[in-house]
């Protein structure tokens, strides 16, 4: 955490990256990053520093690698942006965000139930050949 002086007063910033450290540590590229910025999927927009490039705060770390999680199981962009959206205006909004999550998870369920049907017959049809292979 960084300390700035501003007269008598001290105030706390927490640490800023770039936009290839936000990569880094997310493991999203940078263009994703400003799809994400673009989509409103952010929840707040970076900063600029004076050379106009983008600053994250360092606790956009955790939200970004959230973001990917409900990317990774399926969730449209417009339900996070609507996650996003409702995040932003506070903690009055927590059980509609709850709502979602709960309905994303019973997707995420299903979906990994018809996996599991899939693999089966995958593992089925594996073991026939093996047999036959094996004669």
């Amino acid at each position: 955490m960084r300390l700035k002086f501003y007269g008598e007063f001290m105030t706390t910033t927490e640490p800023e990256l770039t936009i290839a450290e936000m990569a880094a540590e997310t493991g999203l590229t940078t263009s994703t990053l400003r799809y994400y910025e673009q989509e409103g999927l952010l929840l707040q927009a970076p900063g600029r520093a004076p050379s106009s490039h983008r600053r994250y705060p360092s606790s956009a770390i955790n939200w970004l690698i959230f973001v990917t999680r409900l990317r990774s199981t399926g969730m449209p962009v417009r339900d996070i942006r609507r996650y996003a959206a409702l995040a932003r205006q506070g903690e009055h909004t927590t059980s509609e965000r709850l709502q979602l999550l709960i309905e994303h998870r019973a997707r995420v369920r299903a979906q990994l139930e018809q996996l599991q049907h899939s693999l089966s017959a995958i593992d089925y049809k594996i073991a026939s050949y093996e047999r036959f292979t094996t004669r």
